[in-house]
């Protein structure tokens, strides 16, 4: 029997409609949610991103302020900007749009963000508080993922997940996340031996490792869910998952199409996030 969807339209659109109610709640107190994005250079991709997150930010009564800065401009300038951002109080979150220029240190750049402020979730001290089990703000897409989880009733405690990327901004977060609803997690990687062996334990599979395809249709355990992260461009245009999805959705019980299913999450979560972080 063919798996059913997790379509993250789907599922982030009850969710933008607790955002809007939270996000009236708060004006009434004469209060307005603020985010500011700050993109460096003219990466189109980026560039379309930024471009979403401020209209979904105009759609549920957000303040938003985009700030686009030449690739030429200095780490120093980019940091003062920080800075003034960090001490505007209109202002509740700030992300800072990666990848920056070759020539800034990413690291630097994240850590002058205010915690108070970071709702991409990539601070130190967010990650530290995370791995505590005392998180502030969560990796937006992460969370997200989470969220999915939530909607289809998926009992985590006990069951076996993989994890199959260790980034920062998902590998890492995710497993800790699942670690904290007491599954078991297993993290793999590209030098991970019998990959393949890993997988067809799982009763839960996150594919965020970035290579089309990389996971086979016929490694995925019967009944498995599937959270598939990958976006990747083949040669004839299509646009595929890390996970082989026609294979697999013969085999899972739940799993996320691409495109479709984890990214537009990711936005829906930014915004919680700032919502989250005018409430306090």
């Amino acid at each position: 029997m063919p798996a059913n969807l997790l379509k993250g339209k789907v599922i982030s659109r009850s969710i933008r409609d607790t955002i809007r109610g939270a996000v009236g709640e708060l004006a009434d107190q004469g209060q307005r949610p603020g985010l500011a994005v700050v993109l460096v250079g003219d990466d189109p991709a980026s560039a379309i991103y930024v471009r979403k997150k401020a209209q979904a930010c105009d759609k549920l009564g957000l303040h938003s302020v985009v700030r686009i800065l030449p690739e030429s401009t200095s780490e120093g300038d980019l940091l003062a900007l920080i800075d003034q951002l960090n001490a505007d109080p209109a202002i509740h979150g700030i992300l800072v749009q990666l990848p920056l220029p070759p020539s800034m240190a990413a690291d630097d750049v994240l850590r002058r963000i205010d915690p108070r402020k970071d709702v991409d979730g990539f601070h130190p001290e967010n990650v530290g508080l995370l791995l505590l089990g005392q998180p502030r703000f969560v990796a937006c897409t992460p969370f997200g993922m989470m969220k999915m989880l939530e909607h289809a009733g998926c009992e985590l405690k006990g069951k076996h997940a993989v994890v199959v990327g260790r980034s920062n901004i998902v590998g890492k977060p995710i497993a800790l996340l699942l670690l904290q609803q007491h599954a078991t997690v297993t993290i793999c990687h590209s030098r991970t031996q019998d990959l393949e062996g890993h997988v067809r334990r799982a009763e839960l599979v996150v594919a965020a490792i970035g290579r089309a395809e990389m996971i086979r249709g016929d490694w995925i355990k019967e009944g498995a869910v599937v959270l598939d992260v990958g976006i990747n461009r083949l040669d004839d245009g299509r646009i595929v998952g890390d996970v082989d999805f026609a294979g697999a959705s013969e085999r899972a019980s739940w799993i996320t199409p691409v495109p479709g299913g984890v990214g537009p999450m990711t936005i829906t979560m930014l915004l919680w996030n700032t919502v989250e972080a005018a409430r306090r």
